[in-house]
Order: C-alpha cells, then sequence, then structure tokens
C-alpha cells in the first residue's frame, strides 16, 4: 500500500515475516548508499520491535560493515552505564558487537547534559545522515519525541526531554523495566529534523499495542499530536507491520 509518493506500508501475517522483511529493506538501503558513497551512516532505534530486523541484519554478509558509521537515536539520563536497558548497550548486544563496523558513536547518559548535547549533534550532523531506522511508540512518539516535545522544525540536533507518561508506561509493557517508578524520567534525542534527513527510512512496528498508533501516524492528520505521522512526508519510507499492528489501519 503507498499513502503519498515515496511512502509503503506492507503488512505480514506475524511477527517474525515482518522482521525479516524489514531487514531486508534495511539491507536494500544501505547497499544503495554504498554504491554511491565510500562511507554509510546508519541511525538506528534500540528497542524490542527492533529485534527481529536487528537479527537480519546482523547475520547480513552483503553489508561491508567496515564502511557503515553507526549511531541512536536517544539514552536515557542517569541510568548505570552498564545496565541492560541502557540504549547503546541494547544496540551492541545485538548488532553492533556483531559486525565489523567502522565506527559506533555512543550517547553518554552519565554525561554532562549540554555538553552531551553539543558534542552528539556535532557527530551526527557532520556529514549527512544515509539511513534512518526507526519504530513508533505507543504515544506515536519517534525517538523520544513524545507529542509534548515533538518539533517538527526543531532547531537543535539534540535535546534534553522529560518522558511523556504513556512513553515511560512503554518501556515497562516492553519488558524493559519492572516497574514504571524504574523507569529514568529524562532522556537525550535526536530531533525530528535530524531523523527525517536520512535518504532512506525503515520503520518497523510490531504488536497489538501499536495499533492506535499506526493508525494515527498513517491516517490521521500530519501533527505533533503524533510526531511519526511526519514520516508519511519522507521521501523514502517504507513501513513494515505485523497482523496486530496493521489491523487499524484498514
Amino acid at each position: 500500500m503507498s499513502l503519498v509518493i515515496g511512502t509503503t506500508v506492507e503488512v505480514f501475517k506475524n511477527r517474525l515475516l515482518m522482521g525479516k522483511a524489514a531487514g531486508r529493506k534495511a539491507e536494500e538501503c544501505i547497499l544503495k548508499c554504498l554504491e554511491m558513497k565510500k562511507d554509510v551512516r546508519v541511525i538506528f532505534a534500540a528497542a524490542p520491535s527492533q529485534n527481529e530486523m536487528l537479527s537480519y541484519l546482523a547475520a547480513s554478509a552483503a553489508i561491508d560493515w567496515k564502511r557503515i558509521t553507526a549511531f541512536h537515536m536517544d539514552e536515557y539520563i542517569g541510568l548505570p552505564r552498564d545496565m541492560p536497558q541502557g540504549f547503546g548497550n541494547f544496540l551492541r548486544e545485538r548488532l553492533f558487537e556483531k559486525v565489523p563496523l567502522k565506527k559506533v558513536h555512543y550517547i553518554d547518559g552519565s554525561a554532562d547534559p549540554e555538553a552531551e548535547c553539543e558534542r552528539y549533534g556535532k557527530l551526527v550532523t557532520q556529514r549527512p545522515v544515509d539511513v534512518l531506522l526507526c519504530g513508533i511508540g505507543e504515544n506515536g512518539h519517534i525517538a523520544f519525541n513524545d507529542p509534548p516535545v515533538a518539533d517538527f522544525a526543531d532547531p537543535l540536533p539534540v535535546k534534553v526531554v522529560t518522558l511523556e507518561r504513556a512513553c515511560r508506561n512503554q518501556q515497562v509493557h516492553d519488558g524493559c523495566f519492572a516497574s514504571l517508578d524504574r523507569v529514568p524520567k529524562r532522556a537525550f534525542t535526536l530531533t525530528i529534523p535530524v531523523l527525517l534527513s536520512a535518504d532512506y527510512a525503515v520503520c518497523t512496528v510490531p504488536g497489538v499495542a501499536k495499533a492506535q498508533a499506526v493508525r494515527h501516524a498513517l491516517r490521521g492528520p500530519v501533527s505533533e499530536k503524533c510526531p511519526a505521522s511526519i514520516l508519511r512526508l519522507h521521501r523514502h519510507c517504507a513501513f513494515f507491520l505485523d497482523a496486530e499492528s496493521g489491523k487499524a489501519i484498514f
């Protein structure tokens, strides 16, 4: 299904098929960029929704990983560095340690927030972003751009945000934290203009908990009330859904 020029949506019977198809698309986008550039810059989301797609990429022999520079799109503030819930740690375990990447740029959640925003912002905007691999939150966020703080014209590349309660609850629903009081309240996030600057975007969204967010993103107004709706205006964005997340759009 195509919603606008450049935006496609595919729905699969189950999560595994969805993840494999999203991984193939991500691989295809990276390979297209490698044909054009010596080095390719990819932004990754860190969430259980991305597991199957990341597994596919970790097994990819087609990608010359030594030409790939990786970023992650958000990170909690104040979480101890060795905690598995840290987004850098999540991606390190599932992909970054499994392939010979040229470089990984990690957000330091323990650093001074203002200085870290400046440091990481300079790194991610140093050259154009080539590929964005993302998901959608239960509240429609992309990265940690929740509806109260999302700005389609954000002047900053990286900012500190206070997480909406619905966003923090999702971390519990996903099994990342045992209870809401353990979920950090503040985080770093790449902003929407930086995410949308990528030449290609692959958005992978499984599960019934995301069904209404998917509907708002794909069928509702393009608005900061559902930040992910802006992906419909991206020049090359492919959505991958499973039967549970996709049922609400028909």
